[in-house]
């Protein structure tokens, strides 16, 4: 039986390359994609619903289907402040999974980070372990954490940070190995490609992939 996937995020690094492989994939037949504007993409298996991501309990009707996949996230900069980011990256993953449990949505994926930790002193990494605990302790029947690590693509907007830390990291991309290996920049399309490969496994409870576990399924 052909599935529906969900998305939010899907105008993203990582969201955006999920969608071309759900739009390809003959194992869904419908796509639907929580935007805030018009995208001016154009599919026979899209639906495309432009929200208000503030208020998602307008939308509980319109969560409906099999795999939802939560590839939203910003940064603190892009963000403005600190309540923005947290807004992004804690508010609007929990309200939708909170739907998605509602619902009986069948498996919830979304994108961590490595070192996501809920006790971090660090923001993002306390925002990113704070969301991942929340999905922890939720009923969902399938619950799939990935952590990946320094991403390395082709961003809309331009992120100094990281590509700072992407030319130092592939030059010494010698040194990931072993107990290291999960440290290596990872190409954004194996993070997706590894989202769409792990969505088709019949596994269910928690699993949360580290960025070396999602680089050899994203191969």
């Amino acid at each position: 039986m052909l599935k529906t996937a969900l998305i939010i995020g899907s105008t993203g690094l990582i969201g955006s390359q999920l969608l071309q492989l759900l739009l390809k994939s003959d194992q869904y037949s419908k796509i639907i994609t929580f935007v805030k504007r018009d995208t001016g993409i154009q599919h026979p298996k899209l639906k495309q619903h432009i929200i208000d991501f503030d208020k998602p309990e307008n939308y509980h009707d319109l969560v409906e289907g099999d795999d939802f996949f939560c590839t939203i996230g910003t940064t603190i900069n892009k963000a403005g402040n600190k309540e923005a980011f947290r807004r992004v990256d804690y508010e609007y993953p929990m309200q939708f999974a909170k739907i998605a449990t509602e619902k009986k949505i069948k498996q919830f994926l979304i994108i961590s980070s490595l070192g996501a930790d809920a006790t971090s002193s660090n923001f993002y990494l306390k925002t990113k372990g704070e969301i991942e605990n929340f999905l922890k302790a939720s009923t969902l029947e399938k619950v799939s954490i990935l952590r990946p690590s320094l991403l390395l693509g082709n961003r809309a907007e331009f992120r100094l940070g990281e590509k700072v830390g992407a030319f130092f990291m592939k030059a010494f991309s010698f040194m990931f190995v072993g107990n290291m290996k999960k440290y290596k920049p990872i190409e954004s399309a194996k993070v997706a490609k590894a989202l769409f490969t792990i969505a088709q496994q019949d596994n269910k409870g928690l699993t949360i992939y580290e960025s070396d576990s999602i680089q050899e399924m994203g191969k």
